[in-house]
């Protein structure tokens, strides 16, 4: 059982009762299709999707009276178009906590150099940095668990470390999505084994929380068994996948397109939010 005495040496829980609600008010997201919410599909929201961003401002929002929140994180785009087209927007709506992940996109493309995204992150922390707000920055998913993604396990190491010394040139909370071993799991992500499904944003929600020090009532998530395959039905689902996502995804890349060349950011304006209260929650 855990000591919730706060003054126990062994008393570590980040849930610790604040003396006041959250300071924060006005939250903007910046980012990619991880942030627009993409494998979290709910229709009766902005964009058709909901994603760990939402979830969080919904708790956000249930602890203070006057909070609102906008997303301006659009699928498919590397980080020097978020610096382009999200950061000044981002600061004219005046964020006192912001979250930015970006460079996922270039870091998973053939060549894909982390020491070059870092330059571009940093220039746009030191961009959103001049207003004073709270700023949240990700690391990214130890993909040693996925053969898709495990060629790549040490660039994204590469881009992690990178990302931890900006934050602590610029006093950034960092939440750490390679340290969060719950979601390096087949079942927290989508069919295309890219984007997480519900219980990835559930979960990586729960750890932006424990970032900020915000107590909530989000309860871990515990998925359905993965069901047994033989061989040749194992790899007959590899080859639907590379058919229906892995193909598209090539081709897009030599066509120079984007998953988000027509799409623009679901919630552009900072606007109050509704708590959800189902299931998953």
């Amino acid at each position: 059982m855990r000591n919730n005495d706060p003054g126990s040496e062994e008393h570590r829980s980040p849930y610790v009762p604040n003396a006041t609600a959250h300071p924060w008010r006005r939250m903007v997201s910046i980012g990619d299709s991880f942030t627009e919410g993409i494998g979290d599909p709910e229709p009766s929201l902005p964009g058709g999707h909901r994603g760990w961003a939402d979830r969080v401002a919904e708790v956000l929002a249930a602890q203070v009276d006057d909070f609102a929140y906008a997303n301006l994180a659009v699928r498919g785009k590397l980080i020097a178009q978020i610096v382009e087209a999200q950061i000044e927007p981002a600061l004219a709506l005046k964020p006192d906590l912001i979250t930015l992940s970006a460079g996922g996109n270039d870091v998973i493309r053939p060549g894909g150099d982390p020491d070059l995204v870092a330059e571009l992150f940093e220039d746009a922390v030191a961009r959103l940095s001049t207003q004073g707000a709270t700023l949240v920055v990700f690391t990214g998913i130890d993909t040693d668990f996925t053969p898709v993604f495990r060629g790549i396990r040490g660039r994204v190491a590469i881009y992690n470390e990178n990302i931890r010394g900006i934050a602590d040139r610029y006093d950034c909370i960092v939440a750490d999505q390679w340290a969060l071993k719950d979601i390096q799991d087949p079942r927290f992500f989508d069919d295309d084994r890219l984007h997480m499904n519900p219980l990835g944003h559930h979960e990586v929600a729960r750890m932006v929380l424990r970032a900020l020090n915000v107590p909530n009532d989000l309860l871990p998530m515990q998925p359905d068994p993965l069901p047994s395959m033989t061989w040749r039905e194992a790899r007959t689902n590899d080859l639907f996948w590379a058919r229906e996502h892995l193909v598209p995804w090539v081709l897009r890349r030599l066509r120079h397109q984007s998953s988000g060349d027509a799409i623009t950011a679901k919630r552009p304006d900072a606007l109050p939010v509704l708590r959800r209260l189902d299931s998953d929650d």
